[in-house]
């Protein structure tokens, strides 16, 4: 089978992509990629390797634009359209797997013109604008949210490996990102004293722009962390923490369940649709998680959370996703395709 992979704009995105291309590899199945020269496919998708070829096109978001810049825009995706056209027939394209973003809408719209087999992940609770839109086409729909024949998240092996029941929380994990949530690193200093006077272990992620403001804070304070940046070894130092207090992006919310560790959720607030509220609501809901609205953030938190009954939430996070999500993906799409070809 001859298929694209289309989609990206941020980490959320691209995440799925990466998995849906590993996955074919295993089966020796080189896709293509087509996204945008904006946003992050180009860094996560330049030097990777396993792609067929990589197409980074001129195209960038619409919804927030007005104006000529949003017409200018839509041009831009429609001359993208017309050029994927003639990726599709270069490459004899049988079928597309969309992730999502601005960066799917031209091979999106080339794919629907030119009838070829349409596939959508849709990774959040609250199905994007350009989704929403595409949906109708789809052969098949993927999502841990919305109606789907498959519901587990793609996410890497090695959470589930490193997945353990937490019984106490002997160590809180804050997650600001690689570039930095200034609230969520706030919210750690406001609360690192407490935390180190009663014999709990940090570990702060605090991105590059905060770096040496809370270097200085945990320093002056005589208080030890686990203080870095960016890591290339996040998954192992989830592994030994007991509770996250993060923003809730689906593939952070979907990696922590799959490690089987609680968390508070602190939406970021001007995320579309508010669906990062929406994707750790549906874990609250069910008992197995915390979110609060970032304004609505006090250092008195800290009581609830160290009074949970985490053992209990830990637990039940099992129930909630399986593994090899793109696997099951992989295997519908190719059955669907064989299927629809006879």
């Amino acid at each position: 089978m001859n298929i694209a992979i289309t989609g990206g704009g941020t980490g959320g995105h691209l995440t799925i992509a990466k998995a849906i291309k590993e996955e074919l590899n295993k089966r020796g199945i080189k896709p293509l990629f087509i996204g945008s020269t904006y946003g992050q496919d180009r860094a996560w998708f330049q030097e990777d390797e396993g792609w067929e070829d990589k197409y980074f096109l001129e195209t960038s978001g619409v919804v927030n634009k007005k104006g000529f810049a949003k017409i200018g825009a839509l041009l831009d995706i429609f001359k993208a359209t017309v050029e994927v056209r003639h990726i599709f027939k270069t490459h004899k394209v049988e079928a597309v797997f969309s992730v999502g973003g601005y960066s799917a809408a031209p091979a999106s719209f080339a794919a629907i013109m030119s009838e070829k087999k349409f596939y959508m992940h849709e990774q959040n609770a609250i199905m994007g604008r350009l989704n929403k839109l595409f949906a109708p086409k789809a052969m098949m729909l993927f999502s841990s949210y919305h109606d789907s024949e498959i519901k587990d998240y793609p996410v890497r092996d090695i959470y589930f490996d490193n997945a353990r029941v937490r019984k106490e929380i002997k160590t809180i994990i804050f997650l600001g990102g690689s570039q930095g949530a200034s609230a969520i690193n706030d919210f750690a200093l406001s609360v690192a004293k407490k935390l180190r006077d009663r014999g709990i272990n940090i570990i702060h992620q605090c991105g590059k722009r905060d770096l040496e403001k809370c270097k200085k804070f945990y320093h002056d304070n005589a208080i030890e962390v686990d203080l870095f940046d960016f890591s290339k070894h996040l998954a192992e130092k989830i592994k030994e923490a007991d509770f996250a207090i993060c923003r809730a992006g689906a593939s952070t919310v979907w990696e922590l369940t799959a490690s089987q560790l609680p968390a508070l959720f602190i939406p970021y607030p001007y995320a579309a649709g508010n669906h990062q509220y929406h994707n750790a609501k549906f874990l609250a809901d069910k008992g197995l998680a915390m979110v609060v609205a970032q304004e609505a953030l006090e250092p008195i938190m800290i009581d609830e959370i160290l009074a949970l009954d985490i053992e209990a939430m830990s637990k039940g996070l099992t129930i909630m996703i399986e593994r090899d999500g793109a696997k099951k993906i992989v295997d519908a799409i190719i059955a669907q395709a064989t299927t629809s070809e006879v």
